[in-house]
């Protein structure tokens, strides 16, 4: 099912043995677009910690309570390597997070079998370029192919994989109340210096497509609006299907 990120800054985590803390960011890969971690807040009985955990250990959701069960212990959590959630995350740390918990690398790489490059730069290493905060994204200013546009809202993803489908933009530089979807899928690119996010779609095109209500589920009847009005191949079938635009 389609959800909207934002909110979710708002949830509870609960650990197999009682309360953990609260979500205070999630850190997504900007190539595949899948959430690879939630940044989660646990000052109220570690002063001043925040841990990352991966989305793989969630269990299932109560979506009405805006709580998110995680199969770990606090005593897990807490023996965890601690990270610096405001400084960029090294592929070293996610290593050794992922060795810590056991968990499966997404890079193929095996947390007990470090290539002696990153066994020799140990804490120096740079952050992982690709690896983005969802708080840092918010508000990039979106471009369309003729010129800017208005700026990300928020993100819309599907729960079952974690993978971001769409960005919620606010028309703010045409209409401020109004909001639209773009699929990531149809960015030529993010430039994470200037802050801007450019869209392979004329700013015409963007504002006069279907409409997105934020109080609204995003249903299936309403992407197939989205991607019919845009001639695009839609993802949720094996092959696609595509309704181009004469």
């Amino acid at each position: 099912m389609l959800r909207s990120l934002k909110p979710m800054r708002q949830y509870i985590i609960l650990a197999s043995d009682g309360y953990l803390g609260g979500v205070h960011d999630f850190y997504f890969h900007d190539d595949s677009w899948v959430i690879r971690y939630m940044v989660v807040d646990i000052g109220n009985w570690l002063a001043g910690r925040k841990v990352l955990l991966t989305t793989e250990v969630l269990g299932k959701a109560d979506w009405d309570a805006h709580t998110l069960p995680v199969n770990l212990t606090r005593d897990q959590i807490e023996k965890s390597p601690e990270i610096d959630t405001d400084k960029p995350v090294s592929r070293r740390q996610e290593a050794e997070l992922h060795k810590h918990f056991g968990w499966r690398s997404y890079w193929n790489i095996s947390g007990a079998d470090l290539p002696p490059a990153l066994t020799e730069v140990g804490n120096a290493e740079p952050g992982d370029p690709h690896l983005r905060s969802f708080h840092e994204v918010t508000h990039y200013s979106i471009h369309a192919i003729d010129g800017p546009l208005g700026h990300i809202d928020d993100f819309i993803v599907e729960d079952a994989g974690w993978v971001i489908r769409y960005l919620v933009v606010n028309l703010s530089n045409w209409a401020p109340a109004r909001k639209v979807l773009i699929s990531p899928q149809w960015m030529r690119e993010i430039n994470f210096a200037q802050k801007t996010v450019e869209v392979a779609l004329a700013r015409e095109a963007i504002v006069n497509c279907p409409e997105f209500h934020p109080t609204d589920a995003v249903n299936r009847e309403y992407e197939e609006r989205l991607y019919d009005y845009y001639g695009r191949p839609i993802y949720w079938t094996e092959s696609g299907s595509c309704h181009e635009k004469k």
